[in-house]
């Protein structure tokens, strides 16, 4: 069995470890497959967004409550912390459990406490049910992703997790107004929403093939044709897990979540800063930088170029998007800027996605991908703080976009660097 590969596997050893099980998959099931795993994947994009228009309404019933301020704003974010804190567990429970069993059984609770709020009248333990939420979407981000891995291989299943981040940008927006007119009926209508899950999970049980093992943990010896008898064949040896090029990828990751997220996050405040306050004139800059994100996600699949090459070239888009914005005159160029930074970031994700799911076998896959997902939720969750460092820092909000573009730049040279270093290694 091979050792742990190295950070960022060359073209040809990534070619080469796929190269047993690249079967495109075709036909209806496939299909049908690939839609229940995209909407999974969009059920912890409905917590992190649905709930937002009704904020202030949530703080106005709850006025009465001690610290109000901070728990209705925590009720936004906090089933993002529980879900960057408990994927990686996630993934160990993915790979002794199986993901297509904790899968259903996730989609299933995920109804349950999604909806919670609507029949709890405590502030405290809307929060706690919120916590809850988090907990089950680690499980449902985890287990979609690690099915993608198993059921494709290649440049398909390249494709399937850039369109991951495809449907994530697209359900963002969607789920942004159907809480805004949701809420306009009460703070808890749009909770409602919670309950589509209740008609996937049964959906994921019937059509979801459980997955087999492929690739090298399932190779068999190469002693098995000469051995006297099949009882004592030996069993194939397991590699151990890929921790320190894993760690590499998880580490990246944090980094490139903090710079993807920044603008999604400061996007209102800049333009705030600039003038704009019409909510129809921020609304528009932050459709058209999803819609960037989208566009990246698309170049990504069609390109085909692998994750090592891709890395030096978007962290190099990022920072010119923030530099742009740090340099902005007005609001046209500030959204532009936005817009170069979103596209790379849609390159970007997948990219280290993909990049992540080469280190791993099908035996290591869940807990792999669970350390990937929580990775990229502590980069969404600590984006605002590290910000807000910077802007205390520099004295501004602008130049500690500045000063993230730097960081950007120094990460693209970084990259580029490391991979000139690794392509005469694997020339010769």
């Amino acid at each position: 069995m091979p050792a742990p590969v190295p950070p960022l596997p060359s073209p040809q050893l990534a070619a080469v470890e796929d190269a047993p099980s690249e079967q495109p998959v075709s036909g209806a099931g496939h299909r049908l497959r690939l839609t229940l795993l995209m909407a999974g994947s969009c059920l912890p994009i409905l917590g992190a967004v649905l709930i937002a228009p009704v904020l202030p309404r949530m703080r106005d019933h709850f006025a009465g409550t001690p610290g109000v301020e901070a728990l209705v704003p925590m009720a936004l974010t906090i089933p993002a912390l529980s879900l960057a804190l408990l994927a990686p567990f996630a993934g160990i429970v993915v790979d002794r459990l199986g993901r297509k069993r904790l899968l259903v059984i996730a989609t299933a609770l995920y109804a349950v406490v999604g909806t919670s709020p609507l029949w709890l009248d405590s502030l405290g333990a809307i929060v706690a049910g919120r916590a809850l939420v988090g907990v089950v979407e680690a499980a449902i981000m985890t287990c979609c992703t690690t099915l993608i891995g198993d059921y494709y291989s290649g440049r398909q299943r390249d494709r399937y997790l850039a369109m991951q981040t495809m449907c994530a940008s697209i359900s963002a927006t969607a789920f942004f107004v159907l809480g805004g007119a949701a809420g306009s009926a009460g703070w808890r209508t749009p909770f409602w929403a919670y309950a589509v899950s209740l008609l996937l999970a049964p959906a994921m049980a019937a059509f979801l093939p459980r997955p087999r093992p492929t690739g090298n943990t399932t190779a068999p010896s190469p002693v098995a044709p000469t051995a006297p008898s099949p009882a004592v064949l030996p069993e194939p040896a397991r590699r151990p897990f890929p921790w320190r090029p894993l760690a590499g990828t998880c580490a990246l990751t944090v980094f490139g979540a903090v710079l993807f997220y920044t603008v999604q996050v400061e996007m209102a405040f800049l333009l705030d800063d600039m003038g704009v306050t019409d909510p129809g004139m921020i609304g528009l800059a932050i459709a058209a930088s999803s819609l960037a994100t989208v566009l990246g996600a698309v170049v990504f699949t069609r390109l085909g170029r692998t994750p090592d090459a891709w890395l030096p070239v978007v962290f190099a888009l990022c920072a010119l998007g923030f530099a742009v914005i740090w340099l902005a005159p007005g609001p046209v160029v500030l959204t532009v800027g936005a817009m170069i930074n979103c596209f790379g970031g849609g390159i970007m994700l997948p990219s280290l996605l993909t990049l992540a799911l080469s280190k791993l076998d099908y035996a290591d896959r869940g807990r792999g991908t669970g350390l990937w997902t929580g990775s990229f939720f502590i980069g969404q969750f600590i984006c605002p703080l590290v910000v807000l460092a910077l802007t205390s820092a520099v004295g501004s909000l602008t130049g500690a976009l500045g000063v993230l573009a730097l960081a950007g730049s120094v990460g693209a040279v970084a990259l580029g660097l490391a991979r000139r270093r690794r392509v005469p290694l694997t020339a010769g």
